[in-house]
């Protein structure tokens, strides 16, 4: 699929079709904890640390994370999409930070001084980079010494289920994310740049019993967004045919991991 890491500006310009994908994980996932609370207590952040999360997109992390996460943060809210930064910064802003600032800015030529975090959140955005080595390279300038850096991912098999569906519209049956950046991509990656990662995958899957919610997710990026009548057509029985061997319930399996990195002090 060559699909979700593409048409980025058309994708994000607000979160609408993010919102699409994000249904389907928040009325779906079975876990003992949420993915974004559990994202949150992995993190080793200090009180008055300096945060800079690179494609924050509508600040939902941070707003389902503020109880888990120590006060008076400086969160700095960046994203290459101004309307995300907008969203994220209008949602975060009442919430108990220090401080909240966004900008507007490319992951690859970040207009951060060098040293300026204490930590840097890159949330399932890397595998939009065309070079995610040259965003892994400015996040290790931005970072203070003995800062750290988190990222999130998918491994190659999540949601295999699901996308053994969209082989109608001629892709690959494989989350588009993982097969872009995935676990090894991303262990790989941050090992060359920081010298050290260690990885966690949250442990979740999902009963999916609503076949339009899944019609919706995955026709809201490329290529289902840019299918035909008949490909369409097609797609609703093969979702048809899932549900009714399921007995009305897609089981489906989860693989998001979080990777951390440190820089030397």
């Amino acid at each position: 699929m060559s699909s979700i890491t593409s048409g980025n500006v058309e994708q994000y310009s607000d979160s609408q079709k993010l919102a699409a994908r994000a249904r389907l994980h928040s009325e779906y996932t079975i876990a003992e904890m949420d993915w974004f609370p559990w994202v949150a207590k992995q993190l080793p952040l200090n009180a008055e640390a300096s945060i800079l999360d690179i494609g924050c997109g509508p600040g939902w992390f941070w707003a389902a994370a503020a109880n888990e996460v120590p006060k008076n943060l400086e969160l700095t809210l960046s994203d290459l999409s101004p309307g995300m930064v907008q969203e994220a910064v209008e949602r975060c802003q009442p919430l108990p930070f220090a401080s909240v600032t966004g900008r507007q800015a490319n992951a690859t030529d970040l207009p951060f001084e060098d040293g300026a975090f204490d930590a840097v959140i890159a949330m399932h955005m890397l595998y939009h980079l065309p070079d995610p080595s040259k965003g892994l390279a400015e996040i290790y300038r931005v970072l203070k010494p003995g800062g750290f850096l988190a990222v999130t991912t998918n491994g190659a098999g999540n949601r295999r289920e699901l996308y053994a569906l969209t082989t109608v519209f001629g892709s690959e049956p494989l989350d588009p994310a993982g097969a872009a950046f995935g676990y090894d991509a991303a262990e790989g990656a941050m090992q060359a740049q920081f010298g050290n990662v260690s990885m966690s995958q949250h442990p979740a899957r999902m009963q999916v019993t609503e076949p339009d919610d899944v019609f919706l997710a995955l026709t809201s990026y490329p290529p289902g967004d840019r299918a035909d009548e008949a490909q369409l057509a097609a797609f609703r029985d093969a979702i048809a045919e899932a549900f009714q061997a399921g007995n009305g319930v897609l089981e489906v399996g989860k693989e998001s991991g979080l990777f951390i990195s440190r820089k030397a002090a």
